[in-house]
């Protein structure tokens, strides 16, 4: 899977606003906004930005219903 690309972020005040190609995505307020700063200075930021915007999961969610650890794994 492809890193995560496309993303920046500004701190407007006591919020973080981050962005998409150029897009807002979302807006983190309060604790969550505290959280993302001091992380991003020691994490990816990228992956950050794209996990706090819910853009993470890309690739591999049809693998599950597949997979023979199912239970049901679509018995035919």
């Amino acid at each position: 899977m492809p890193a995560p690309s496309g993303f920046s972020y500004q701190q407007e005040g006591e919020t973080v606003a981050i962005y998409h190609h150029g897009r807002r995505a979302t807006v983190l307020r309060g604790a969550p906004a505290e959280r993302f700063l001091t992380d991003v200075e020691r994490r990816d930021p990228q992956e950050l930005m794209a996990r706090a915007t819910g853009n993470y999961k890309r690739g591999n969610e049809r693998a599950g219903k597949r997979s023979p650890k199912r239970g049901d794994a679509r018995r035919r």
